[in-house]
């Protein structure tokens, strides 16, 4: 890294963001958010380090408000960070040497920008104690605005004649309007939220669902659920309705991961790791502790396993047997594919 005044460093962010009538923040949108070791050019490192000297920065992980006339005193302001010379809201840079827990919202923020621009994988960064630190948000066409301060926000607009719309309320926002990855294609924005991790070629359809935390590595169809720590490779589609266990509740907590060229079947549930080449049978729930019957390619039978003693194996087919109900789990050759043109969104 060639920023030797700020090594080491985890990640940097200067943002624009909503605070609530009290002065707290409510949310934070970072449009260039910087990993470790990863600058894009010396000019940036430059003014990474003019803006980190300016602002009295001393190590460690820091929030620190910034002012417009700071921000114009800077020597190469008119590059990097003159679009925030003048914002209208409050302007923050987020300086992180080491990941660990986020202790504020705008450090909480700028780690879900890092997910969602691909800068980090899922589980690939300290986001313990997410859900204290995020405060719950009505996310309307006006922007962010404290639960609390809703009505009154509400009764100004309707008699302004302008009506507010409220999206929903919740600690999360939806992806898209903070962050667009390129090859993409999301059709209800409001199903993904700011800290999924969308690889290019994925395709969201309306009743796809991806948590933050959790993502695609592209190409990927989704049409089911991916829950938060859930990682889906390339080629694999989760057919509609089906969904994945998810570590934030329920008592699992082993993540759940699918290979490459998976299937699950329309209205099918994940609850182990699967390989590559793996398909779920449609309406198949498969819990770790579900009782699976083994067949070999004869069709003789086996042994009867828990399921979490074939986590993570590669090329086999869960079904239920037609005729008794048993789970059953066979070798399979070959695997999916997925339709080119259909994920090819650049």
């Amino acid at each position: 890294m060639s920023n030797k005044a700020m090594d080491p460093w985890f990640a940097f962010g200067l943002g624009v963001g909503s605070k609530n009538a009290q002065g707290a923040w409510l949310e934070v949108f970072f449009p260039a958010p910087q990993i470790g070791g990863d600058l894009p050019s010396s000019h940036v490192a430059a003014e990474h380090d003019a803006l980190a000297k300016l602002l009295g920065y001393s190590g460690g992980n820091q929030v620190i408000e910034v002012t417009a006339e700071q921000l114009k005193t800077l020597p190469l302001a008119a590059k990097t960070y003159q679009p925030f010379v003048d914002s209208s809201r409050p302007v923050v840079a987020v300086f992180l040497a080491s990941d660990v827990a986020p202790e504020s919202v705008p450090e909480a923020y700028l780690k879900l920008h890092l997910l969602s621009h691909r800068l980090v994988q899922p589980h690939g960064q300290n986001l313990t104690g997410i859900f204290k630190v995020l405060p719950n948000v009505a996310w309307t066409n006006l922007g962010a605005i404290d639960p609390a301060e809703l009505p009154a926000a509400q009764l100004k607009a309707r008699l302004s004649g302008a009506p507010l719309t409220v999206r929903m309320v919740d600690k999360f926002p939806q992806m898209i309007d903070y962050v667009v990855p390129s090859g993409i294609r999301i059709a209800d924005g409001a199903r993904v939220r700011l800290g999924a991790y969308v690889g290019s070629g994925t395709t969201v359809m309306q009743e796809g669902f991806i948590n933050f935390n959790a993502g695609t590595e592209g190409p990927n169809m989704i049409e089911g659920r991916v829950s938060s720590s859930v990682w889906v490779g390339a080629g694999s589609d989760l057919g509609g309705g089906c969904s994945t266990m998810g570590i934030l509740s329920g008592g699992n907590s082993t993540p759940i991961s699918i290979g490459k060229n998976c299937l699950l079947g329309a209205n099918s549930g994940l609850g182990i790791p699967l390989g590559d080449d793996c398909t779920v049978e449609s309406g198949l729930y498969l819990t770790a502790a579900s009782k699976v019957r083994l067949v070999a390619r004869d069709g003789s039978d086996g042994r009867t396993v828990k399921a979490r003693e074939l986590a993570g194996r590669s090329g086999l087919l869960f079904r239920r047997n037609s005729l008794n109900g048993a789970l059953e789990c066979l070798p399979i050759k070959g695997s999916i594919e997925l339709n080119a043109d259909l994920h090819d969104h650049n």
